[in-house]
């Protein structure tokens, strides 16, 4: 479904991601791990053209994006939740997940077809309903990265991009944002590319996963094995991080 092929992506004069080549088949689920500043959300980024590529290709679907402006990456199939959710705070739940519709209200979609889908993140996450006059401003964090989660859905991506979900949750609600990523893979068969500090969560839903270090590449493998690698388990796989997951 994806592939990117010696992607170099700068930010100014830093070189941000170094060749870095990777793919994804429809219907899994691949994480990123690596330390902060490693280049995980620059890759995202680059995918949704948010931060362009300077030299590389990225393919979806056969086709070509990396040249695309990131409103057409959208309407191609492909969504990102930003790390730390960007919610529009001044704005109730349901008006975020209209605005999630934006470019589906502009090609004159049906709204009844727009109405079933809020409908369908509500039954994902029937907090939301509960909270759906509220403003998103006033969410709990867990909430608000739910909302996140359903602007982006909004769009009926194909591929999904997802930017630290775990990030500053307690870990009920990190169990409850997991089974909700692999509830979208088993029952709408969504792909999806997860960037995440926790990587043990991470490596226990997805499928295959990448290490990145400074901005490159440096061991593929699948999740299971990757979560057997003495490497891995020292730099990333930390007592602290597992009690987290497993508590």
């Amino acid at each position: 479904m994806l592939k990117i092929k010696n992607i170099n992506t700068y930010y100014g004069q830093v070189h941000a991601l170094k060749n870095v080549s990777m793919h994804l088949n429809a219907g899994e689920i691949v994480t990123l791990i690596g330390a902060n500043g490693a280049g995980k959300t620059t890759v995202l980024n680059s995918l949704s053209n948010i931060i362009p590529a300077k030299t590389g290709e990225i393919m979806f679907e056969n086709n070509p994006i990396h040249h695309l402006p990131p409103d057409k990456v959208v309407e191609l199939g492909i969504s990102q939740v930003p790390e730390g959710r960007q919610v529009f705070k001044p704005l109730s739940v349901e008006d975020n997940l209209e605005l999630g519709a934006y470019l589906r209200y502009r090609k004159r979609e049906g709204r009844g077809v727009i109405r079933k889908d809020i409908e369908g993140v509500y039954t994902l996450f029937p907090r939301l309903f509960e909270r759906r006059k509220q403003m998103a401003g006033t969410l709990s964090g867990g909430e608000q990265q739910m909302l996140a989660i359903g602007r982006a859905l909004m769009a009926r991506p194909r591929l999904l991009l997802l930017d630290e979900p775990s990030m500053g949750l307690a870990p009920l609600v990190v169990k409850e944002i997991f089974k909700v990523i692999e509830q979208l893979r088993r029952e709408k068969g969504t792909t999806i590319l997860l960037v995440e500090q926790n990587a043990k969560a991470a490596l226990t839903i997805a499928d295959r996963g990448y290490v990145l270090e400074t901005g490159k590449v440096i061991l593929e493998e699948i999740a299971s094995d990757l979560l057997e690698n003495k490497e891995v388990q020292r730099a990333y796989l930390g007592k602290d991080k597992k009690e987290i997951w497993e508590r």
